[in-house]
């Protein structure tokens, strides 16, 4: 079996551009073209292109579609109208996070029923398709692993709808937050979502990878005199960090039920039916509520070290949680860290309260999260 990483549409369109490559689940991505930092400030300033053709697309058709979703998933799948997305997770039988995900509502087909597109994070897109094929079992309804179907280029910032209103026909005005609608994209079809996870407006453009070259480069000519510029994963990290977004491997994993990532809003009991691991999710539910779990929470450095996945939290010489992800922020100027904290620790403004960098315990400022939130 080869272990070569796998290449998006527009692999050599990246190298020609000079960009640095990664390893990321098991695809060669960008990781930064030049500047990280030009490269965030572009995105929260004027407009950021990204290729995310990693993330992996599985179409779930049938005259039981939502059904299966209500019950593979943690959401209440059959209530999401036509057009519309929904942020939501799929568990294991304990509880534990197996993945989160987004699940589009397509358009109805022509045989009266309506798809769904549910997308998984990279590293993950496997083990969401072997589970989402497993639970169909007994539902009148096909899970199709459509990975290689489609390419997917996200334009961020400020300025996106204005570069993208430039080279389509969709009504981007009539496009909500969390919403999707087909349309044509530099002339070519496109499924245009409209989610972001870099905490500014943008747009997710999923088609077939054969018109993903000229896409990037119909958009990349469309937002030359507003500033747009190519980004790598480096950037879009530091972008969903400052707007306090999770990362799965890091924020979530299959050892946190979704109430344990402060999360459990996801969580629909009130559905009909039961689905994947809802007893187990009662009970941490409860648990949450009688002994809260540790608290996501912001950290801001006081000084310039800056804290890494893993780190401990400390407080009096104790260690009361540890970091999730960390970089240096470009908006805040400082070291920015998110930590899983004891309730005791949690409260923004808590005093003392540090991080252990190489035996060294910095100060930090506790936080509520977002770091940032955009200007509406």
């Amino acid at each position: 079996m080869s272990t070569a990483p796998r290449l998006t549409a527009l692999d050599a369109l990246h190298r020609s551009l000079g960009a640095t490559m990664t390893d990321f689940a098991g695809w060669d991505m960008p990781l930064r073209y030049a500047s990280e930092r030009d490269e965030h400030n572009a995105v929260r300033t004027k407009a950021g292109l990204f290729d995310l053709s990693h993330m992996g697309e599985i179409t779930v058709t049938g005259p039981q579609a939502a059904e299966l979703l209500d019950y593979a998933l943690v959401g209440n799948i059959s209530t999401i109208g036509v057009g519309r997305a929904r942020y939501t997770m799929i568990c294991q039988e304990d509880g534990g996070i197996l993945d989160d995900l987004i699940v589009y509502r397509l358009a109805e087909t022509e045989a009266g029923s309506s798809p769904y597109m549910v997308v998984a994070n990279a590293s993950n897109a496997q083990i969401v398709l072997d589970a989402l094929v497993a639970r169909a079992e007994g539902f009148d309804a096909e899970v199709r692993d459509d990975r290689d179907a489609y390419a997917l280029i996200a334009v961020q910032g400020p300025e996106s709808p204005g570069i993208l209103k430039s080279i389509t026909d969709a009504d981007l005005d009539g496009l909500k937050y969390y919403a999707g609608l087909p349309g044509t994209v530099a002339g070519v079809p496109a499924l245009i979502a409209r989610t972001g996870y870099t905490g500014e407006d943008g747009f997710e453009l999923f088609l077939k990878p054969e018109h993903a070259e000229g896409v990037w480069k119909a958009l990349t000519e469309a937002g030359a005199g507003v500033g747009l510029i190519p980004c790598g994963l480096s950037c879009r990290d530091t972008l969903r960090l400052e707007a306090g977004m999770p990362l799965y491997g890091h924020e979530l994993t299959t050892a946190l039920t979704p109430f344990d990532a402060g999360l459990g809003r996801v969580v629909k009991f009130e559905k009909p039916g039961d689905f994947v691991g809802r007893k187990a999710l009662e009970a941490a539910a409860e648990r949450a509520e009688t002994a809260p779990p540790r608290k996501l929470v912001g950290l801001i450095a006081e000084g310039r070290r800056v804290p890494r996945a893993g780190f401990s939290v400390v407080s009096g010489g104790e260690v009361v949680g540890e970091i999730t992800s960390g970089a240096p922020s470009p908006t805040l100027g400082k070291p920015i860290a998110i930590a899983y904290v004891d309730a005791a620790h949690a409260a923004p403004g808590t005093a003392g309260v540090g991080v252990d960098i190489r035996g060294t315990h910095e100060p930090y400022e506790v936080v509520a999260l977002p770091f940032y939130k955009r200007q509406k």
